[in-house]
């Protein structure tokens, strides 16, 4: 494991929110980080979907890893505004969200994530998030 996918585990496992939803990190590389959660039923809205909460959490969550990939060892990153499209009712075993960095920077990085519904070898888009990261 390189120092950059160290680096991002190690904080992935501070965030408790995730924990609480089973989330893991899949894959980490430069620019570019995966996450996934299974479709529990704490995270469910009443017709039995994925909540959009959960979608937009795991979505912010990789796009914000994306962009830490990008920057020097003892910087963090927050978000400073991300918006979400719902493109479909989330169903499935697991979502996987998939952040990207679209173009970094020294005061705002601008970051993308697709969140897929998985069931089995069956993979659909859900969500797609669009913001922005400050490095602080």
């Amino acid at each position: 494991m390189d120092g950059i996918e160290a680096r991002i585990r190690e904080s992935f496992a501070k965030q408790t929110m995730m924990a609480t939803f089973g989330a893991e990190v899949v894959s980490v590389a430069p620019g570019e980080v995966v996450l996934r959660a299974p479709i529990m039923d704490l995270a469910k809205q009443q017709m039995g979907f994925a909540h959009a909460a959960l979608s937009f959490a795991l979505g912010d969550t990789a796009a914000g890893y994306a962009a830490l990939t990008t920057l020097p060892e003892g910087q963090e990153v927050v978000t400073a505004e991300i918006k979400i499209n719902l493109l479909s009712p989330a169903t499935g075993d697991w979502l996987v969200a998939t952040g990207r960095v679209v173009k970094p920077g020294k005061r705002l990085a601008v970051v993308s994530a697709v969140v897929e519904a998985v069931t089995g070898d069956s993979r659909k888009d859900v969500a797609l998030l669009q913001g922005s990261m400050m490095p602080i």
